[in-house]
């Protein structure tokens, strides 16, 4: 059958048929800024695949924190990272395997699969034995490769590939895994600091999508997470998903950089709310007995926070900085206490792969919060960037007929059906 050069958004062509064209949003060096600006829907060519590439055909993507960045430009333009001269963003994808490269054997047209935002060579020393995340050419896709999930088709490496939960819609398939697999390394990819069970873990930011896929894998595994959230209804979210305890940081003002060690009247007051906060968290785990574990993402509002409530010879392991970069910490506290300050960079395939599995069986929900219509992709990413979404993951419609949970009160209904919720 001939392809056509367009097809409409949720027309399907025959499986396999390929398009000249497609629709996608588009970001474009010239007009970065806020997401609803920047972002902006085109038609531009359906990519071509290589040998080890694969085309998908996207029924539903994700809203990631990248794509308010891609949209801002900053810390630089993604145009500037791949060289082309537009950008589709989006990280997260489920979709059907369309067209597969030469050298593809373990997928085939028509594969239901979920994709990971992994992108590596595959040919070095990281990438045979060692650790992709390690390869000098690794990138995010649909962050640093110019070809993301918003749009009808995206290329990907045959190795970003996993099996798509059954038991979940396009939109749930397709909302988890960048902030799933990414909390899964930060847990358990860092020995001899893993996941183990008893451990108090404090997880920043407990009810977005990067808190409640950690405070999920933290339950699985007998362990204790203690969610630090904005309101009480976060807090309580965070409960029903499986958080022992909450801690609202708006009763507390030890936030942002730290004040200078040699202002010994502004420090010392500063380290008394800090203190304040540790024996918050002491009400949860015992007197004494701190955080084996800090699960970091904001970074320059609470870090210097972070390096002083983990306990001794414990790890700080961090993978953004949402609030800034500009990273502050009392260094005495981490070295005379012996410890790990861990940066941490999404997953590999296998750990990718070991995190669907939590999917599949149960233990671990996608959290969807909000569903949009694919023109509400700028809407989304706006909601991201002022911090306004809701709790868990958001999921936006591409080709898939929607069909998911589109509510906050029936995700909660299933969050507290599951064991253990």
């Amino acid at each position: 059958m001939c392809a056509r050069a367009l097809y409409e958004l949720g027309e399907i062509p025959e499986l396999g048929v390929v398009p000249e064209k497609m629709h996608a949003w588009v970001i474009r060096k010239d007009r970065h800024g806020l997401p609803l600006d920047s972002f902006r829907r085109e038609l531009v060519d359906v990519p071509e695949i290589g040998a080890d590439e694969v085309l998908v055909m996207v029924m539903a993507s994700g809203v990631n924190y990248n794509g308010a960045w891609a949209a801002l430009g900053q810390p630089l333009s993604p145009c500037d990272i791949h060289g082309r001269d537009y950008h589709i963003a989006g990280s997260d994808a489920s979709g059907v395997v369309w067209q597969v490269g030469s050298s593809v054997r373990r997928w085939k047209v028509g594969d239901e699969v979920v994709v990971h935002c992994n992108h590596s060579c595959g040919q070095c020393h990281n990438c045979n034995g060692g650790d992709p995340m390690l390869c000098r050419e690794q990138k995010i896709w649909g962050y640093e490769t110019p070809d993301g999930a918003f749009a009808q088709f995206t290329r990907v490496q045959a190795q970003q590939l996993v099996p798509k939960p059954t038991n979940l819609t396009w939109e749930q398939a397709g909302c988890y895994m960048l902030t799933l697999a990414t909390a899964f390394r930060m847990l358990y990819g860092h020995p001899p600091h893993t996941l183990q069970p008893a451990m108090n873990v404090l997880v920043w930011g407990g009810a977005g999508g990067l808190g409640s896929m950690a405070i999920q894998l933290i339950r699985a595994a007998g362990a204790n997470a203690i969610a630090v959230v904005s309101s009480e209804d976060r807090g309580k979210w965070c409960l029903e998903i499986g958080a022992k305890a909450c801690i609202n940081r708006t009763e507390f003002d030890c936030w942002g950089p730290l004040p200078s060690t040699r202002d010994r009247v502004a420090y010392q007051a500063y380290l008394k709310e800090v203190q304040r906060f540790g024996r918050a968290i002491w009400q949860i785990t015992g007197k004494g007995v701190d955080p084996d574990i800090v699960f970091e993402h904001p970074g320059e509002q609470t870090f210097p926070v972070s390096a002083y409530v983990c306990r001794r010879g414990g790890m700080i392991v961090f993978c953004a900085g949402t609030t800034g970069f500009n990273l502050s910490f009392d260094a005495s506290y981490v070295w005379m206490r012996q410890k790990r300050i861990q940066g941490s960079h999404f997953a590999t395939l296998m750990q990718a792969d070991a995190a669907n599995h939590s999917v599949m069986d149960g233990r671990v929900l996608p959290c969807m919060s909000q569903v949009f219509d694919f023109d509400g992709i700028p809407a989304a990413h706006d909601l991201m960037w002022r911090n306004a979404h809701p709790p868990g993951n958001m999921a936006l419609v591409v080709n898939a007929p929607t069909q998911g949970l589109h509510n906050l009160k029936e995700t909660r209904a299933l969050a507290l059906s599951v064991p253990g919720g």
